[in-house]
């Protein structure tokens, strides 16, 4: 299989991508051969973090390990009025609960055993820039408030400090976690949730959007190719055909990983990807809990059909009779699942 003549990312920006404008990202040349936008699904993605990047409110990232959400805050950074400024990313839960107050918010000498010197915290290098509180479902209930107050007043107070610090940052929040989930159980505030919900761009999995696999993995073949030094210009048909059939229960980072090891395992010019570790029974991905939930697994089956069929709901070549329902019903249960058939037209 060669490559397409167009990989649909946004340093070649296809002209169907619009709004997402190809002259929009011209501006930021190089950052976005992370960005591939083939799927309806994404292209609103990138819509919403376009529409977004010129203001100031606080977005709030959700989607699967691996999906692709720091990519898309980059994006948002990189598209704002800030793009001059630092992009500073913490990971909250790569960092111990008893540090990350501190992480964040810096600390006077003092402040605790061992703190010889004042410290600046990651809010206040963002200043005038982004801040990426990436796993912010993993943020200790104790540090919530401290953060809760800088996003009402726009001001830090370092630990053992005794006045608060003026900040402007821009706050753009993600998680694989359900955020509603963790409030019912107590483990993460209300209020902070509202404060970050300003904004919601949900990322939709990689199964969700099979028409991108491809393109994807021959972005990363370029990508480790060039890296390499290999020149990988065929992806065989088996190959393709085992990447499209796999749920990639890792999503978009699973599949640069596989891709990365082909390209290391290739000999000649065509890639010889090792597709027995994609040989899995053809079901939906099994999550930390062990079981799939009932929601997720009704979402994924509605997704496939509409994959399948284009978009089309009704008629005789529509979801609604691949799925035995009547049109009516299945409208009724996207509209409660939060799909649009839209986002699974092929143009």
């Amino acid at each position: 299989m060669a490559p397409p003549s167009t990989v649909y990312s946004f340093v070649t920006a296809d002209p169907s991508l619009e709004p997402c404008r190809p002259d929009v990202y011209a501006r930021v040349p190089g950052l976005f051969e992370d960005v591939v936008a083939r799927s309806g699904a994404f292209r609103r993605v990138l819509q919403q973090a376009e529409m977004v990047a010129s203001t100031n409110a606080t977005v709030l990232l959700t989607g699967e390990t691996g999906s692709g959400k720091e990519v898309v805050a980059r994006l948002i950074h990189a598209l704002s009025p800030r793009r001059q400024r630092p992009f500073v990313a913490i990971n909250c839960c790569a960092i111990p609960a008893t540090l990350l107050e501190s992480e964040l918010f810096g600390y006077e000498r003092g402040a605790f055993t061992g703190a010889n010197g004042s410290k600046v915290g990651r809010v206040q290098l963002a200043h005038a820039g982004t801040l990426l509180l990436d796993e912010i479902g993993d943020m200790p209930l104790e540090t919530q408030p401290k953060l809760l107050r800088m996003l009402q007043d726009s001001e830090v107070e370092r630990l053992g400090g005794t006045r608060a610090v003026p900040v402007d940052v821009r706050v753009i929040a993600a998680t694989n976690q359900d955020l509603s989930a963790l409030i019912a159980e107590r483990r993460f505030r209300r209020d902070l949730y509202y404060r970050l919900n300003v904004f919601p761009i949900r990322l939709p999995p990689l199964r969700e959007r099979p028409d991108a696999i491809l393109p994807l993995a021959w972005h990363f073949v370029r990508r480790f190719a060039r890296r390499f030094m290999k020149g990988i210009d065929t992806i065989p048909q088996p190959v393709a055909t085992a990447l499209q059939r796999y749920h990639w229960p890792g999503n978009i980072r699973e599949l640069e990983n596989f891709i990365e090891r082909a390209v290391i395992l290739s000999p000649a010019a065509t890639l010889a990807a090792p597709i027995e570790e994609l040989a899995v029974p053809s079901v939906l991905p099994i999550h930390d809990q062990g079981i799939c939930a009932l929601r997720d697994a009704e979402r994924n089956h509605i997704v496939q059909a509409l994959v399948a069929t284009n978009g089309i709901v009704g008629g005789p070549n529509g979801a609604a009779v691949r799925l035995g329902l009547k049109r009516t019903t299945l409208v009724s249960r996207m509209e409660k699942l939060g799909i649009s058939r839209h986002d699974y037209v092929r143009i």
